[in-house]
């Protein structure tokens, strides 16, 4: 499953696994403000909220960047960033939060969008699906591994150390980065910026399945992040203890470690669009399990369906982006999905919980048609003529030319 697989991908999974395995102060950032810095809940969820905001506007802009000054530059600008502002914010007073916290989800974003382009670039068209695999079974596990170690550093010493060594922690993963990342002459540090290429929205329009694909994202992030907002205030309102809904988190974490690669691999001949809106419905019918009622049953059923259903269009949708975006505009594809693909992670928990505070009984069907619709607009978009493309050279800066297709 691994042989395809390009060896600077796989050491940036590692990287990414190092990374996910420090990164567990989002996990516990509601806990710190409300405990050792004695917000209320309200001025808590300001900060989180803007902090939020500043992290999905890392992920748009972060691949424009890259395209324009060379991805590897701004991964580490951004975990150079990202590391110094965490390492600081124990000690800044409480107004210098506003500020401080929204620029290193900013730089996080950055990050990610520019680990993404990264691997785009590292790989083939075509070959891309078991790379991206790969990233995200990394980034899973070194998940997995983090917010138990997070509790243990906070238990034993203070949530102070927590933002420490997530803060140390990136700055290992940027002087990584750069250990493994040659600094001239390869795709990963040359910008792509070519100034008379097609702008962004011309790249988009001649690819008219391109936008359904984002836009059912964005709807089926909505959704899916009902997990970890309005998913355990269900199961709780329905006799569940926290117990019960870890247990259902763990099966999700163990069954996308156990079948991503394996099912990568399997698929790689498969249609993508095929592949995104089978996972996208497979979400949609795992929410309308729960329209029954909250048992044990109904509930493991759900986590399922919604795990397969990830498994299968995450990594399949990052890589059709990546295959479909021109050289010059490489950074910025990934930068549309990976905001696209985070964008739940602001409007999950405000609209769900609005939504189930109003009318309970009408969340999970809601969820249901919203990822379903999503599924059937992606297999729709499959019969959408895709007009041709012509040829056009690009020189980047200390490379040859090379031919792409726009």
């Amino acid at each position: 499953m691994l042989r395809g697989i390009p060896r600077t991908v796989r050491l940036l999974a590692f990287g990414a696994f190092l990374n996910a395995v420090v990164s567990f102060t989002f996990v516990y950032l509601f806990l710190y403000l409300t405990g050792p810095r004695g917000l209320s809940v309200a001025e808590a969820g300001v900060i989180s909220g803007v902090g939020g905001a500043g992290l999905i506007a890392g992920n748009f802009t972060g691949g424009w960047f890259g395209d324009r000054y060379g991805h590897r530059r701004m991964l580490l600008t951004g975990a150079c960033v990202s590391g110094a502002a965490l390492v600081t914010l124990p000690v800044l007073p409480l107004a210098a939060l506003y500020a401080v916290l929204p620029l290193a989800q900013y730089a996080s974003g950055v990050v990610r969008a520019a680990n993404s382009a990264l691997v785009a670039v590292s790989v083939p068209e075509g070959g891309r699906r078991q790379s991206f695999a790969l990233t995200r079974f990394a980034s899973n596990g070194g998940f997995t591994v983090g917010p138990p170690l997070g509790a243990l550093i906070a238990a034993r010493f203070s949530y102070d150390w927590l933002f420490l060594a997530d803060g140390l922690g990136t700055l290992l993963f940027a002087a990584y980065a750069a250990a493994i990342l040659p600094a001239r002459g390869t795709a990963h540090s040359v910008p792509a910026h070519d100034p008379q290429a097609p702008g962004l929205w011309s790249e988009l329009r001649a690819r008219p399945a391109l936008p359904v694909l984002l836009a059912a994202i964005v709807c089926v992030d909505l959704v899916y992040r009902q997990q970890y907002s309005t998913l355990p205030v269900f199961l709780a309102d329905h006799g569940h203890g926290a117990q019960f809904y870890g247990w259902l988190i763990a099966i999700n974490g163990g069954v996308i470690l156990c079948l991503e690669l394996p099912a990568a691999h399997a698929l790689r001949r498969r249609a993508p669009l095929t592949v995104v809106g089978a996972g996208l419905l497979l979400v949609g019918l795992g929410y309308a399990m729960l329209i029954p009622g909250a048992g044990t049953l109904y509930a493991v059923a759900m986590m399922a369906s919604l795990t397969l259903g990830e498994i299968l269009y995450k990594t399949t949708a990052t890589a059709y982006v990546a295959d479909e975006a021109p050289r010059h505009a490489q950074g910025r594809f990934q930068s549309l999905y990976a905001g696209a693909s985070i964008s739940g992670q602001v409007l999950a928990p405000p609209l769900g919980g609005a939504l189930y505070t109003a009318a309970p009984a009408l969340l999970w069907p809601l969820c249901a048609v919203l990822a379903g619709g999503a599924g059937l607009a992606v297999l729709a978009a499959r019969r959408v003529r895709q007009p041709s493309r012509t040829l056009r050279p690009v020189r980047p800066r200390g490379a040859r030319a090379v031919r792409f297709r726009s």
